[in-house]
């Protein structure tokens, strides 16, 4: 008779246990980080809600053939959308309803091409139902220093993110 010969390739359980022991570490100690830094960075998701904002009124002007005004109270760091077709009621609600930027976050300033920077008071951006966006420059700060410049494409209806502070005339 012959014999069979045992098969001697795997992994024994203390490998396995070793092995699955080092991932649990490894977790442990990257998985806050990352926590921390993707889901409750306001700074980042206040700059990913205000690029989505942009984007769906160039749409919805389009789409509705009806110009859009973003407004902004850059001292509160609220903002809300105005249209041509809404009454003195319906301006003073959307006002009163306004959005507001996370604590931590707030609007520099805003530059305009031709007009220059608001750094104060009230101001818009303008959304015509031909898909133009009026040309401007969006600056936003985090409570930590960190700065984005949202950099509005007039023609392109595309807006730039860049990580760092750029004057307008840089752009």
């Amino acid at each position: 008779m012959k014999k069979r010969k045992q098969d001697t390739t795997g992994y024994t359980l203390i490998e396995l246990t070793v092995v699955i022991f080092l991932i649990g570490i490894l977790f442990s100690i990257t998985l806050p980080r990352i926590h921390d830094t993707s889901l409750t960075d306001h700074f980042k998701t206040a700059t990913r809600r205000m690029i989505s904002l942009i984007n769906q009124l160039k749409n919805d002007a389009v789409r509705t053939n009806t110009d859009y005004l973003l407004y902004f109270n850059l001292e509160s760091g609220k903002y809300w959308i105005e249209y041509d077709d809404m009454t003195d009621a319906d301006r003073i609600a959307a006002r009163e309803k306004a959005d507001s930027l996370p604590e931590d976050v707030r609007i520099v300033d805003i530059w305009f091409k031709g007009t220059g920077k608001e750094m104060m008071g009230e101001t818009s951006i303008f959304f015509s139902r031909k898909g133009y966006i009026q040309p401007a420059v969006i600056h936003l700060r985090s409570e930590d220093e960190r700065e984005f410049t949202l950099v509005l494409k007039p023609f392109l209806g595309k807006v730039e993110i860049l990580d760092h502070y750029v004057e307008f005339e840089d752009i």
